[in-house]
């Protein structure tokens, strides 16, 4: 029950979880945030995805990490949240600080009836 609450423990660093109506409360707010997108191309494209967020695969985040801002909250997102977690352990692992995983992905952003592309 601890995880499903507040993200599973990593290294003595939990994986903070956010749900797709706080990450809109964000974008609706223009608070500065980057939607980090790590599913396939295509999955994005014919899935679609949240509107300016940003596509980096999973198995390319490792070597694109300088292409990420450090001083910007970034949430994962991916299908179900399982990718997301991954990515964002990788993160939290390699120094950046404010990451945050959509919990439920995808799937709960739509189930939400949020927008998306």
């Amino acid at each position: 029950m601890f995880r499903s609450l507040f993200g599973q423990v990593m290294g003595g660093t939990a994986v903070k979880n956010i749900t797709p109506t706080e990450v809109q409360e964000k974008l609706d707010s223009k608070q500065p945030v980057l939607i980090l997108d790590v599913r396939q191309p295509e999955e994005y494209s014919y899935d679609g995805h949240i509107k300016g967020s940003r596509l980096m695969p999973l198995g390319s985040l490792r070597n694109r990490l300088g292409e990420l801002p450090r001083n910007t909250p970034i949430v994962v997102v991916c299908r179900s949240g399982a990718r997301s977690r991954t990515a964002c352990e990788m993160l939290m692992t390699q120094g950046f600080e404010d990451v945050s995983n959509l919990g439920g992905g995808m799937i709960a952003w739509k189930r939400a009836k949020l927008p998306h592309a």
